[in-house]
Parts: C-alpha cells; structure tokens; sequence
C-alpha cells in the first residue's frame, strides 16, 4: 500500500512541477488568498514532545543532545488534559479566524498518525490519540480555518541533508539520529509522503506553512530544496491550499503569502527580515510570541500585556497585514493561564472593535509615533495610541466628508489643509486604541 501511494506522489509530481515553475492560482486559491487576507488574526500553536523538557522547541539542538534519549521522552507525553473542543471555542472567542498548528517541527516529532512513521503521537507516547484529528474535527466544527506548519528540517533523521555552512547553528550539532538510506532523495519522499497525509487526511486545509529554508541559507554551494515540485504536490491535492515559508527572503513562485519572523512587513528589529522586500500581490503575515518563546518554556512568564498585543494586532492591520500570534501549550494539554486571560481581552476587544481590522487594508498613511491607519471602502479608520495634544495633522490625498469617533459616534471637528486635514478632539486622546472614522472620497 505505501509502494502504491509513493507512486502517485510520484505521478502527480511529474505531472505538475513544470507548471508550478511558472505558477498560476487559480480561482480557488485567490479566493482563499482573499479569505485569508481579510481574517487579519490567526493564532500559532507551537507544540509537540518538546513540551516535556519545558526548554522550548529548540531544546534538542541547543544543548546539542543525542537524539536517541531525546526522544525517549515520546513515553511520558501523555497530554490528558488536551480538548480540542475547548482550544477551538477559545480561539475562537478571542476573534482569531485560523490556527496554524506545528504538526512536525525540526525534532521530527509528527503531531498525526503518520504511516510514514513511528516517531509519532500515536506509535511513540502513551496517549495513542491522533492530535490532529481531534484538532480538525473541532476547526471544521467550529467554522476555524486550520492551516498546518510543517518543517524542512529534520534533526532526527540522518537522511537530512547537514547544512555545509560554517557559522552559526545551521551545522547539525545533534547526535543519535535514526539511521536512513537514500539521503535527500529518501528525505524528500517522506516529507511528500507525509504532506500528503496531511491534504488528504483531514479535510479542507487553508494552508501550509513551511519552516527551516534558512538552515542552507549559506551553503557554500546553493541548496536545491525542489520546492517547485512539492508546491506543485500541495496545489495539485488542495488548489485552494494556500502556500506560505518563512525563508526570510522575498516570495518565490508558487507560494501565495508572505512571512515576516518577529517583525511587521519592512521592518527588521528581530535581525530576520534584512533585504526582505515584498509587495501586496499577495496577503502578508507577521508571526509574533504571546510571551518570549514559541514552545512551552516553563521559565518564561514574561507575556506582553493585553494592551500591547491589541495595539500590535491594530499595528499589523495597519501594514495591510495578518498578526499570526503564538501560544506554546503545556505538555498536559492545557493552554497556559496567561494565554487564556489574553485570549479573552482580545477577543472582548474585536468584538467591538473588529469592524476596523477584519477585511481592512493598509491605511493611507504610513505608522507614525502617535499610531496607524486602516482602510476599508471609503472609510479610514484612524488609530491613535499615544498623542499628547488635542490636535492631529494627517497627510491626506482624499478629500474628507465627516469624521466622528468610532466609540459613539460622536462628531470630530476637522479641518481641511493645503497638508489634508486636521483633527480637533476636545480632550487629548487616551486608552489602548482611540479611533476616528473617516468618510472620504
């Protein structure tokens, strides 16, 4: 059965490469793309047998660790206290509209029954239960997208090719993998054989969400991880699967939204995004922790306050972006505490305020010190975070039919300039995000 499955993978890869080399969406996948666009808020969920150690997803490379008792780990993941149901309706409420869920990070630890496996939920851990199921079951119930992460890199496996870079943590430094012939070629035909599990198993997949490009980066000579054809594979199962990699360069053809690690599009704080340019031919997304970590890190309480996560969300929606927000669930299954009680002011915070954030577009002018813009329509939507006078200059191009504030509906005198136009508030303004609507035209 799994000699006939790889040789449909086979087929459908040789049947689609070529086209993919010259990529093409179709009607589906810009519907998709549009779909996603407008969502604006997504949440991550970092999670998996490293949620043992409580050291986060990079524990096995970072203490440089032998794989072979790493993973012995798998026999006490027992995450009993996991609900899908109750993850969902907590997301939900928090106004997210998709969950990106890592179903195999770098430590190769699949989160789904995988036939091409037994370093998995299901074959490895005491719990037996495919994560993924339950987890799409509820997503498909609960009217959620669910997009999958998905790893390129695979520090388990001796058939992933060692990066030839001689900086940083691209070298493998892991010891123990599990011995495979074939090399690439053997690596590359379990990672198709395992996505399209994914794309076949579980219904209508939203996206994947690719990691790990970076790690031959700055191979001495050029890596070719052959993504034509794996787009190619995703595309040919799910058309409106839409395709996204955290590469930290520019989109290449066949992917259909960019990635920015830790920083919102055109910046660079992080030290991910040099060089990275992009357009809004396609939907962007910012991927950012609720705390500092992305796997459960049981030293790290430090979460960023509801305010600055809301106005983070509004700052993304202002780039014309989507905010993907990560939460690293404990090894029982329980969703931290913390992530809950932010969960909740947001979601309390988009239900009155989502009208300025769901299905917007970059506003009209660029972030300032005192906040950003948003636009749908004619309406632009202005979001101020910290002004310390009762006026606002706004450089404006459209000409400006009323102005009143969002909260109330309360009018706000405005004057109109050789510059655009000039806000006048009988009060300096205050709060998490004070918002004006402006109609134009």
């Amino acid at each position: 059965m799994k000699k006939a499955f790889t040789i449909i993978i086979a087929t459908i890869l040789a049947i689609s490469a070529s086209a993919q080399a010259t990529y093409s969406p179709t009607a589906e996948n810009l519907k998709s793309r549009q779909e996603f666009a407008d969502s604006k808020f997504g949440i991550f969920i970092h999670w998996g047998v490293a949620s043992v150690f409580g050291q986060g997803e990079w524990y096995l490379n970072r203490k440089q660790l032998d794989h072979s008792e790493y993973k012995k780990a798998a026999d006490a993941y027992y995450p009993h206290r996991f609900d899908a149901k109750a993850w969902v309706a907590a997301i939900k409420d928090s106004g997210a509209k998709y969950i990106t869920f890592v179903s195999r990070h770098h430590d190769g630890f699949s989160m789904w029954d995988s036939a091409y496996t037994d370093y998995d939920i299901v074959d490895a851990t005491p719990y037996k239960r495919d994560i993924i199921k339950a987890l799409a079951r509820e997503c498909h119930k609960q009217g959620i997208r669910l997009h999958f992460y998905y790893s390129h890199i695979d520090w388990s496996r001796s058939d992933y090719p060692i990066a030839t870079s001689k900086v940083g943590y691209h070298k493998r430094v892991v010891t123990g993998q599990d011995k495979y012939e074939g090399g690439w070629d053997n690596y590359y035909k379990f990672m198709n054989n395992q996505l399209t599990e994914l794309l076949t198993k579980y219904g209508k997949i939203g996206a994947i969400w690719f990691d790990g490009h970076w790690d031959h980066a700055k191979d001495e000579k050029p890596f070719d991880w052959q993504l034509n054809e794996q787009y190619a594979l995703i595309h040919k199962l799910q058309p409106a699967c839409l395709i996204g990699n955290n590469h930290h360069i520019a989109a290449i053809p066949g992917e259909d939204f960019q990635i920015f690690e830790r920083d919102l599009p055109g910046e660079n704080t992080a030290g991910y995004s040099a060089g990275q340019s992009y357009t809004y031919s396609m939907p962007l997304e910012t991927c950012q922790t609720m705390n500092k970590s992305w796997g459960y890190t049981v030293g790290d309480t430090n979460y960023k306050s509801l305010e600055y996560l809301i106005r983070y969300l509004v700052s993304t929606a202002g780039k014309g972006a989507n905010l993907l927000l990560n939460i690293g669930p404990q090894p029982n299954g329980e969703l931290p505490a913390a992530a809950l009680e932010r969960l909740k002011g947001m979601g309390e915070w988009m239900r009155k305020y989502g009208d300025t954030i769901y299905a917007t577009t970059a506003g009209d002018i660029p972030a300032q010190d005192w906040g950003v813009t948003t636009r749908k329509g004619d309406r632009l939507f202005v979001h101020i975070f910290d002004l310390k006078e009762k006026t606002l200059q706004l450089p404006l191009n459209c000409s400006v039919e009323s102005a009143k504030l969002f909260d109330g509906g309360k009018a706000v005198k405005f004057t109109t300039t050789a510059e655009g136009v000039t806000l006048s508030f009988d009060e300096v303004p205050s709060g998490t995000d004070y918002i004006v609507e402006l109609k134009t035209k």
